[in-house]
């Protein structure tokens, strides 16, 4: 769901315009007009309506957690959050936390930004945008509580893999942007992926692994539809889950 592509929308009237910065590019470089063919109606006026006050820009700088939520609730991140159906229950159902979505798919971008908007959801911002860039250019070290990353693409075409989210120097990143006590929580059904998770994230000076192995399944996570997916093919839901020393 994480891809190396990411989009901001600019601050024009109506926000029609969305700004793209494409992989292995140094500035923003393509602008698109958004129209009803691309979304729904209903995800075109989410836009319009809630992405002032939902959404963040991606702006070289760190943010300011309490400024942005305003109030001191710890911060979890979900990176890919796809169509957000288990973000939002989970930010209504576990609101002593502050979410911040990140997600490159329009569709569930927009879809997500009007289910926080009806909902009222003020623990949730959302971000249109490369996680590293995120990671590496808005987010303090040490300042996060949590990451979430359910069913990441699994690319598992050998020559793809190469392309898989959960790497040595992204579990550094994620790692070095958590608090004594954080967490990193990573579901998948693809079996290789997950042993891959397992390894990479063990070797991550500063993590450590409270189980065995996998973890027992975490009630309070909603099933995606990628989950439903994964069990229509009988593949296993394995989850890991890691905490910062």
């Amino acid at each position: 769901m994480q891809e190396n592509q990411g989009t901001i929308f600019h601050d024009i009237p109506e926000l029609e315009w969305v700004e793209t910065k494409e992989e292995g590019k140094a500035r923003p470089i393509k602008s698109y007009v958004l129209r009803g063919a691309y979304l729904r109606t209903y995800q075109t006026e989410a836009i319009r309506r809630y992405y002032t006050t939902y959404g963040i820009p991606f702006k070289p700088g760190l943010l300011d957690w309490k400024q942005v939520f305003g109030n001191d609730k710890p911060v979890v991140i979900e990176i890919g959050f796809g169509m957000g159906t288990a973000t939002a229950r989970i930010a209504k159902e576990r609101n002593q936390y502050n979410y911040l979505g990140l997600e490159v798919f329009l569709s569930g971008f927009a879809k997500l930004l009007h289910a926080v908007g009806e909902g009222k959801l003020d623990n949730v911002r959302l971000m249109r945008f490369d996680a590293v860039e995120v990671l590496t250019n808005m987010v303090e070290d040490a300042s996060v509580a949590g990451f979430h990353i359910f069913f990441p693409d699994p690319w598992p075409k050998k020559r793809q893999q190469k392309r898989r989210l959960i790497q040595a120097p992204f579990a550094r990143l994620l790692a070095s942007k958590l608090k004594a006590g954080g967490y990193i929580y990573c579901v998948t059904d693809w079996e290789e992926y997950a042993q891959q998770m397992l390894d990479v994230l063990s070797h991550t000076e500063g993590l450590s692994n409270p189980y065995s192995g996998f973890c027992p399944p975490v009630g309070w996570r909603d099933t995606t539809k990628f989950e439903q997916k994964g069990l229509a093919k009988q593949h296993p839901i394995n989850e890991v889950w890691f905490e910062k020393r």
